[in-house]
């Protein structure tokens, strides 16, 4: 079963989204794959920006069963969903942003988000843009599922935004870039000029030639 010491820096980083804007009341979910075949989750209904302990939800990651009486969010289908798709995921983050969430509420969006090199470099060249779904549907699950099994970030028209990431850090730069994004293209309106596709390929060579050192 998951650690005090587990749930309380759990609790810290959703505090941490809150903190930044990222959700208000209770919009947005976070998870987090522990090493045990556990996933904490932000229990159903809770607020990130206030989350305590008492309401984290853990559950087996594997069946999703719920080990601790906690219901989670409702949106934990596609949290632990992802989870069982990529390995390599350690946290999904959920959020509603202001300037991402009015991005995916505009009957005409952006179809290039590569304004800055952070958006092509961590949050991803391209944004999946997932139709409406009821929040919480199977529809909705299948649909994140799928389009962050090869990407790191979607867009949920009409409600919302999802980040994944090996860890807390990664998933909340990709949030925050995201949100950086969504603000440039809100305040730019179609004045805006991305980068190039040679642009991205470049940075993208060069940078990553770089990890590989």
């Amino acid at each position: 079963m998951a650690k005090v010491s587990e749930i309380e820096k759990f609790v810290n980083q959703a505090r941490r989204v809150g903190a930044a804007g990222l959700t208000i009341c209770s919009s947005g979910n976070l998870s987090w794959r522990l090493d045990n075949d556990e996933v904490l989750l932000s229990g159903t209904g809770s607020w990130l920006p206030e989350l305590t302990v008492d309401r984290v939800s853990v559950c087996r990651l594997s069946t999703g069963e719920v080990l601790n009486g906690v219901k989670p969010s409702m949106e934990s289908v596609f949290h632990m969903g992802v989870m069982r798709r990529r390995p390599d995921v350690g946290v999904v983050l959920h959020f509603q942003s202001p300037y991402a969430t009015a991005i995916a509420c505009r009957r005409s969006r952006p179809t290039d988000f590569n304004f800055t090199a952070e958006m092509a470099l961590h949050v991803g060249a391209e944004i999946p843009m997932i139709p409406y779904f009821r929040p919480g549907s199977v529809e909705l699950a299948d649909h994140v599922i799928d389009a962050l099994t090869e990407h790191n970030s979607a867009m949920l028209l009409k409600h919302g935004q999802v980040v994944c990431g090996k860890d807390f850090d990664q998933a909340f730069e990709r949030a925050m870039f995201f949100e950086m994004g969504c603000r440039i293209a809100a305040l730019n309106g179609d004045n805006v000029d991305p980068l190039t596709a040679a642009e991205v390929g470049d940075l993208e060579s060069y940078f990553l030639g770089k990890e590989g050192k």
